[in-house]
């Protein structure tokens, strides 16, 4: 029956059903979507703009194309096998691990994630490189999102309690943003992709459109390795990527070095 016909009739038009998202769907009600507050703490701390000192960092990058060892096409695996076998198993499980310590108040535990991480990492230069991050990081997080727990992790760092690795670090601000432990691993995961693109770009290895292929293609390897991450514990935290330490060891004594790392 028409409108027209049910309001001659004197009958009642009920009004549209609305909700809080907006007018409720004819199918079925609006399922409210989620705030988007943790997505731009991801989106910032992401951005390459955010001064955390990726990037100074190659990720051993440097040293594969000092050696002849990596070009344009096998960039893709270089990235891939970095991501299953070195920050994944270490840097995104121990982020992980930091992101769960934190929201159950658990600073000692976070301390016992950093100095494990701190452990595994073999070269000089990748030790220093993620310490020296890890520290920028926290410095300007905790006057970026003000929130407790980054103040407190930034003072055991200065005090020498934790030795303030960058994973650690992200791990503690994403918790403390209310960004959840998935978003979080993935958004480092990116950062750490966005920056090892940057650093083949600046080194040649590729131009401006084939990094943003390249970054595009790591897409489904950020997705796995982010899953694997979150599934182990801290006995598991560990990199087995021989290949990138012995080119960073060689890098760390390189006569010309563009990057730190």
């Amino acid at each position: 029956m028409y409108r027209d016909e049910e309001e001659i009739r004197g009958g009642a038009v009920p009004a549209p059903a609305t909700t809080a998202a907006g007018p409720a769907s004819e199918t079925g009600p609006t399922t409210a979507e989620p705030a988007l507050g943790p997505l731009l703490v991801g989106l910032q701390l992401t951005d390459s703009a955010f001064p955390s000192g990726f990037y100074t960092l190659s990720h051993s990058l440097e040293g594969f194309a000092q050696a002849g060892a990596v070009d344009r096409q096998s960039l893709p695996a270089l990235l891939a096998d970095l991501l299953r076998h070195g920050v994944g198993p270490a840097d995104a499980t121990a982020l992980a691990l930091a992101h769960r310590a934190t929201l159950a108040g658990d600073a000692a535990a976070v301390v016992r994630i950093d100095e494990h991480l701190f452990a595994t990492k073999l070269g000089r230069e990748m030790r220093q490189a993620a310490t020296r991050t890890g520290r920028q990081l926290l410095d300007l997080a905790a006057e970026v999102f003000d929130r407790p727990e980054i103040t407190a992790h930034f003072g055991r760092v200065v005090r020498g309690e934790s030795p303030g690795t960058q994973a650690v670090a992200a791990g503690v601000i994403h918790a403390a943003a209310g960004v959840p432990v998935r978003q979080a691993v993935a958004a480092d995961l990116f950062a750490f992709c966005a920056s090892f693109a940057g650093a083949a770009l600046r080194l040649r290895l590729t131009d401006h459109r084939g990094a943003q292929v390249l970054l595009r293609g790591a897409a489904p390897v950020i997705e796995e390795t982010a899953e694997a991450a979150l599934r182990r514990e801290l006995a598991d935290v560990g990199a087995t990527v021989f290949a990138s330490d012995i080119m960073s060891g060689r890098h760390e004594r390189a006569d010309a070095r563009l990057f730190a790392s």
